[in-house]
């Protein structure tokens, strides 16, 4: 088939189909989103539990698609993480959007 043969046709090819959504937050299991307490304006607050390996430029790579977004991650979680260095499994962070 040509590429102008569907108009002779007077067929209408059928839309492509969207990519398969890679969203980091619905495929990770390490990801929950729950609601926060007291946040009227924010009805859901996205979390991550740090598995061993991970660092907050390696968050901010799958989740801002640019691991030099890791300040928005620290900044969000200051009350836990002093030195953005320094993380450990099991932390539950927040992440901001």
């Amino acid at each position: 088939m040509g590429l102008f043969d569907f108009l002779k046709k007077g067929e209408e090819k059928p839309a492509a189909k969207p990519a398969a959504n890679n969203d980091f937050f619905k495929n990770n299991p390490n990801v929950a989103q729950t609601p926060a307490a007291g946040a009227a304006a924010n009805p859901a607050t996205e979390y991550y539990t740090v598995q061993s390996g991970d660092s907050l430029s390696k968050i901010a790579k799958h989740v801002y698609g640019d691991a030099q977004q890791w300040h928005k991650i620290h900044q969000a979680n200051t009350d836990q993480v002093k030195d953005p260095n320094l993380i450990h499994p099991g932390q539950k962070l927040i992440i901001p959007r």
